[in-house]
């Protein structure tokens, strides 16, 4: 499906995004295999893939950063930064649950959510992000356990 623009052809995908997911829901539905924009349809699949790999990274990037901050700036520790470590934790762990196969990728993810983690860390206290060790200091395990805050 397309339309024409000022001379150009664009397809409904550029033009509307939620219109073509819902043509496309229909087709799929109707089974009108040849009428599928098969290419596009593969694009977003891989999309919705890595958003779930993003997902998890950026609620591991915020964690990490607030268990730095928690630990080295304990005359600082709030509420605040106790609630958002929690609701980090949960979304996490409500996320692997709804992911699972995303298990393999803890580790690559743990490595860079700690990098922006100390990032966080630096830009939110006094202290430069050489000031926190080199690798992270808390395993997987540690940063999702409700238990867990480092001293």
């Amino acid at each position: 499906m397309t339309e024409t623009t000022q001379g150009s052809t664009k397809t409904l995908y550029d033009a509307d995004f939620y219109a073509w997911t819902q043509e496309q829901a229909k087709l799929l539905r109707d089974r009108q295999w040849d009428q599928v924009d098969l290419e596009n349809i593969i694009e977003e699949i891989e999309s919705l893939g890595r958003q779930e790999r993003s997902e998890l990274r950026n609620r591991l990037t915020v964690l990490l950063g607030h268990l730095l901050k928690w630990q080295f700036q304990p005359n600082m520790r709030s509420r605040s930064w106790r609630m958002t470590i929690r609701e980090q934790r949960r979304q996490i762990r409500e996320h692997i649950e709804e992911n699972p196969s995303l298990q393999p990728y803890i580790p690559e993810a743990m490595n860079k959510a700690y990098e922006g983690g100390k990032m966080l860390a630096a830009s939110e206290t006094s202290l430069e992000t050489e000031a926190f060790p080199e690798g992270c200091p808390y395993s997987f395990e540690e940063a999702i356990d409700d238990s867990f805050f480092p001293d």
